[in-house]
């Protein structure tokens, strides 16, 4: 059913349901990712492995992201969101089974978590793309959000209820029962998308025209060739590097404060929870007031001393307030508005390479936060993150308003 008000272009109820399996699938994925984050130090008791192995489990995300996630991003643009997320879901529900299974064996999860790394960028890549295809400019940043939110749910499951559904009755902890709820899951998550994802509406929801820069060198030629977008790109190589790193730290940084493992997955989980109120309105807000660069802007300069506290603090309930302000800025803002500030300031450029290119650079980043925090230690890594968040500022400051915001603006004013 068609839904034309406040528009001249038809927009259809439809796209709040392709939205919903979207963002469900989403959300799953990062369950899958950071399951071990809040339980490490059981997980290595389990696999009778050390810390740097069970934060490999996390960061082979980021990197299998640097290899597939620019073909992700082709695949989406050439045989459209219903394959390549669909071809996403699909791995999920596979690979999300297979780590149940073999839930007792190391090597077992290792090859599941590289075939649901493969199915990452062929889901998150697209959401902007889902976004221009079935909403209006005027929605977008809220449909992003929504689906940012959606990502944030799943963190927020893995960093709060994992350590609750782990079965500690014997001598070593039981991993199994949890990581099967996961698989069974992630499984019925694929069925819903393979049932309820569509490519596109009748009729587009808006005047712009179908991208033309697929996944091409004239395409990254062009991404490049633009100062903002260099600007947005090295903003999410700081901002979404160091959420990376941090989400998937997170024991390491809060063990040595004395904290146990259901309070790290709280002060894990606050920051996602915060992040889920940030989503829910920062994003929508950015779109009635037809601004990107100010909430931008906003979330560097709040996230930056939120960084600090986390590194200063000792005491739980400091930082679950750091935290709290570094998910409703830096995730509740930064993430999704800046998703669509580069969508937009990249235009005619195929939505899912931009996401592509800016995640890409996000994903290499958190690869070499997270070796660093292994290497040099979690506490100088720390006040390293914080002195680049104050360079991200600096970065943020210096953007430009997205033309295309603009003139949607005028447009309503008209």
């Amino acid at each position: 059913m068609a839904d034309t008000a406040k528009s001249p272009y038809t927009v259809y109820r439809a796209r709040w349901t392709v939205l919903a399996v979207y963002s469900l699938i989403t959300l799953v994925l990062q369950l899958q990712w950071l399951t071990f984050a809040p339980i490490a130090r059981e997980a290595q008791a389990v696999y009778g492995v050390g810390p740097f192995d069970i934060d490999l489990l996390s960061l082979i995300f980021m990197l299998v992201f640097v290899v597939v996630g620019l073909p992700a991003s082709w695949l989406i643009d050439k045989r459209g969101i219903r394959v390549g997320v669909g071809l996403g879901a699909v791995l999920t529900g596979a690979f999300g089974l297979l780590k149940g299974v073999g839930a007792a064996s190391y090597a077992t999860v290792v090859v599941a978590q590289v075939g649901l790394a493969v199915a990452q960028p062929l889901v998150i890549n697209a959401v902007t793309k889902v976004a221009a295809q079935w909403f209006p400019i005027g929605e977008r940043a809220t449909a992003v959000g929504i689906a940012t939110l959606a990502q944030f749910l799943g963190i927020i499951v893995a960093m709060v209820v994992t350590p609750e559904l782990v079965d500690r009755g014997g001598a070593v902890p039981d991993l199994g029962p949890m990581l099967v709820v996961y698989g069974v899951i992630s499984a019925g998550a694929a069925v819903l998308v393979l049932l309820l994802l569509r490519e596109r509406p009748p009729t587009a929801p808006g005047p712009e025209k179908e991208e033309e820069h697929l996944v091409t060198w004239r395409g990254m030629r062009r991404i490049f060739a633009q100062r903002d977008m260099r600007l947005i790109i090295a903003l999410f190589f700081i901002g979404l590097g160091v959420f990376n790193a941090v989400s998937t730290c997170i024991d390491q940084l809060c063990g040595p404060k004395g904290l146990d493992a259901d309070e790290t997955g709280l002060v894990g989980g606050v920051m996602l929870i915060a992040g889920v109120v940030g989503a829910a309105i920062l994003p929508a807000l950015s779109d009635k007031r037809r601004k990107r660069r100010p909430f931008l802007v906003l979330a560097m300069a709040l996230a930056t001393p939120a960084i600090a506290a986390l590194t200063l603090a000792d005491a739980f309930l400091p930082l679950v307030v750091a935290s709290a302000v570094l998910g409703v800025f830096l995730l509740g803002a930064g993430a999704p508005v800046g998703f669509q500030y580069a969508a937009e300031v990249s235009y005619p450029v195929a939505e899912s390479l931009s996401q592509g290119v800016i995640l890409l650079a996000g994903q290499v980043s958190g690869i070499l936060f997270i070796v660093g925090v292994n290497v040099l230690g979690v506490t100088p890594m720390m006040w390293l993150f914080v002195g680049l968040m104050a360079v991200a500022l600096a970065i943020a400051v210096a953007l430009r308003e997205s033309p295309r915001i603009l003139v949607a603006g005028r447009d309503d004013a008209g």
